[in-house]
């Protein structure tokens, strides 16, 4: 059976692969280990083999792990739903947020960061798809929240995060990948972040331009919903 090392170096030899097909430094892409429903043993092992960013989905649970592993020099990003009572702690305890949809959750998470932190890197997510179970904002709404954003205080807008509709077909992963690079030049707000491409799509995703990759499957292997 592969150990998470193993699979760490197999997904950043496909980073690699991805980033020479079209030329790109592959420093300008980074690894975001998504680890929601994975033990702290697991995020441990992780970091034993070289990965420091961590992507977590449910706050409950990422907060046990922060304090688990407040040990090591994690960095923590926040990449699922927001629900409003939720804010606060996030603006506490996060480095990253990749899930903003609505200036109301940009708004307190501006109010409730802590002055003594740097400013909390913002993602506002897009629902490149139109899929009525995602998350998102509408690219027809994207200009206004990202210039509202930007202007708020104690945050930093980085730039676009994306989960297309999921296919196989190459064209089609390109097509709604370059959308959101598309996107994000329009807005020209100078952004450089594109949170975008999983563990079966990050070669189209690298393709047309992701600096994040968001990776846990083959990381970490299937998830156990009973665990989160």
């Amino acid at each position: 059976m592969s150990t998470i090392a193993d699979n760490i170096a197999e997904v950043e030899a496909r980073i690699r692969a991805a980033a020479l097909a079209v030329q790109r430094d592959v420093t300008s892409i980074h690894l975001l280990a998504v680890s929601k429903t994975k033990p702290a043993a697991a995020l441990r092992e992780a970091y034993a083999a070289g990965v420091r960013d961590f992507g977590e989905n449910y706050l409950q649970e990422a907060r046990a792990k922060q304090l688990e592993l407040a040990d090591l020099p994690l960095s923590w990003h926040f990449i699922g739903p927001i629900q409003s009572n939720k804010t606060r702690d996030i603006a506490e305890h996060f480095a990253w947020v990749h899930s903003v949809d609505r200036l109301k959750i940009a708004q307190r998470l501006s109010e409730q960061r802590p002055a003594e932190l740097p400013p909390l890197n913002i993602c506002i997510q897009v629902n490149v798809s139109g899929e009525a179970s995602k998350s998102g904002c509408t690219p027809a709404d994207l200009p206004a929240l990202a210039n509202a954003i930007s202007a708020l205080p104690r945050l930093k807008l980085r730039g676009l995060m994306a989960i297309p509709e999921p296919t196989e077909d190459r064209a089609e992963q390109d097509a709604a990948f370059a959308t959101v690079r598309q996107l994000q030049e329009s807005l020209n707000l100078g952004l450089d972040t594109l949170s975008m491409g999983m563990s079966h799509d990050l070669e189209s995703a690298i393709a047309q331009g992701a600096t994040w990759v968001r990776i846990g499957t083959a990381l970490f292997g299937a998830r156990d919903y009973g665990q989160a």
